[in-house]
């Protein structure tokens, strides 16, 4: 039998291993337990998101499901010379290494995937630490109770007599400042802990809850795109929406969750999903065109191109989809969709060579850059951005302008020629940047080591 035709196979051995019952992964896949059993049994093919959605429960990459795990190997040392740090590997020779050796082929797969995922929770972990305000409100709340515990202490280890009505106000002190210490210090915590539980809404910030809940819906709602043939929108329609999807969260998080669905169904409305992919067929996948073909503002074609399904649109050049960040006059993203190759800050600003800050030097003027993040392996992007006014103009009022920036990887072969960017200055390990802010925890390039 090819090995095309084993994932089903593959599937089954997959979820035996992990202790999954056949009922328990078709209801986490949303199929039936009759369909899930057909694809098992190697009776109906099995591709495309479905592929992607069992992988990711079953934690495993698509190709091991469909390839099995040599040529995931094989794939996954590709990658891995593919980087800055692997110029000098036999490329043409993998196969031979990863069939001879197979164990240590294993083991630089693993340090590759390790690698990745400590560069992906050194990025979280250097946002949350230098942007998150619940953070730093709690550490400056518990500074200052150590420093008035530090105090009241010092004054009663002075030598000299203190009435007992003074000592009794300095114990109290004590003891008030370290229960709230503590109380603090449990709460901080609890809050570390929850960190990457983003079904929590005391774990997060209220921006982080509503990038979960976008996450999760891969950023498209098909009940806003339902009442897209209509130019009038119900405003309860999005708030209802967002008091469903945002149950448990904050009101802050419910807020903001509001006014991106209020957006996201102005824009449906606008612009039909029938009549952008019409004119992404005519036009491909170039923001500047299509806002031409169909009458409507660069940034609002942006939008909804970000918002896609990307098993609804046959995209074959930009199999990823669309990234997209938008940032208010001060730079300070208010939106982020990262793609794979394409990490993008969970707070604060970009990288400040990012078109997306050039648009706000240039107002009412699409850019276009070619551009290219030091991942492994680095993969360039085209970038497209534009600063569009918030409003209507008003007299005796300077316009307040928001950038869009939309995002889509290119072929391979366009590196030499993109911009190099980064997600933050104190990620990046580009040494000779002009934009840079700050130094960086991840020292140099190694690209720069040859």
């Amino acid at each position: 039998m090819a090995r095309d035709t084993l994932t089903g196979s593959r599937i089954r051995e997959r979820r035996i291993i992990l202790g999954l019952k056949q009922a328990e992964l078709a209801k986490r896949a949303d199929i039936s337990p009759s369909y899930l059993n057909l694809i098992e049994h190697n009776r109906r093919r099995i591709g495309g998101r479905l592929l992607v959605d069992i992988a990711r429960i079953l934690e495993v990459e698509p190709s091991v499901l469909t390839e099995g795990a040599e040529a995931a190997l094989i794939g996954a040392l590709r990658e891995a010379a593919s980087g800055p740090l692997g110029a000098a590997a036999e490329q043409d020779r993998v196969d031979e290494f990863a069939g001879r050796f197979p164990g240590w082929a294993a083991l630089l797969a693993r340090s590759q995937r390790r690698i990745q995922s400590l560069e992906r929770a050194v990025d979280t972990l250097s946002d949350r630490v230098t942007h998150d305000p619940q953070l730093a409100a709690s550490l400056h709340e518990m500074l200052s109770r150590v420093t008035a515990i530090r105090s009241a202490a010092s004054i009663l280890a002075e030598p000299g007599d203190i009435s007992p009505e003074w000592q009794g106000r300095f114990h109290r002190n004590i003891y008030e400042d370290s229960g709230q210490l503590a109380e603090t210090s449990r709460a901080l915590v609890a809050y570390l802990e929850a960190a990457d539980d983003k079904s929590g809404s005391e774990a997060t910030a209220p921006e982080e809850e509503v990038d979960a809940i976008l996450e999760e819906a891969q950023y498209v709602f098909p009940a806003l795109e339902a009442g897209s043939a209509s130019a009038e929108i119900d405003p309860a329609v999005p708030e209802m929406l967002a008091e469903s999807l945002a149950q448990g969260r904050s009101e802050a998080a419910k807020a903001l969750l509001t006014a991106q669905l209020s957006r996201y169904a102005t824009d449906a409305a606008a612009l039909p999903l029938a009549a952008l992919t019409e004119a992404l067929a005519r036009c491909g996948p170039d923001p500047v065109a299509l806002a031409a073909e169909t009458g409507h503002g660069v940034a609002r074609v942006m939008r909804r191109l970000a918002m896609l399904d990307p098993d609804a649109v046959d995209r074959p050049e930009a199999p990823a989809g669309f990234g997209l960040a938008i940032c208010d006059a001060s730079g300070v993203l208010t939106f982020r969709k990262s793609l794979p190759d394409f990490p993008m800050p969970r707070f604060g600003a970009g990288c400040p060579l990012w078109p997306l800050y050039a648009a706000l030097n240039r107002p009412g003027e699409p850019i276009s850059v070619l551009v290219l993040h030091p991942g492994q392996p680095p993969r360039p992007h085209r970038a497209f951005a534009i600063a569009e006014p918030l409003g209507p103009p008003r007299l005796d009022r300077a316009p307040l302008y928001e950038a869009t920036m939309l995002v889509t990887p290119v072929a391979e072969d366009h590196a030499e020629r993109a911009l190099p960017v980064g997600v933050n200055c104190r990620i990046c390990p580009r040494r000779n940047c002009d934009g840079r802010r700050e130094p960086s925890i991840l020292g140099r390039d190694p690209r720069e080591e040859f």
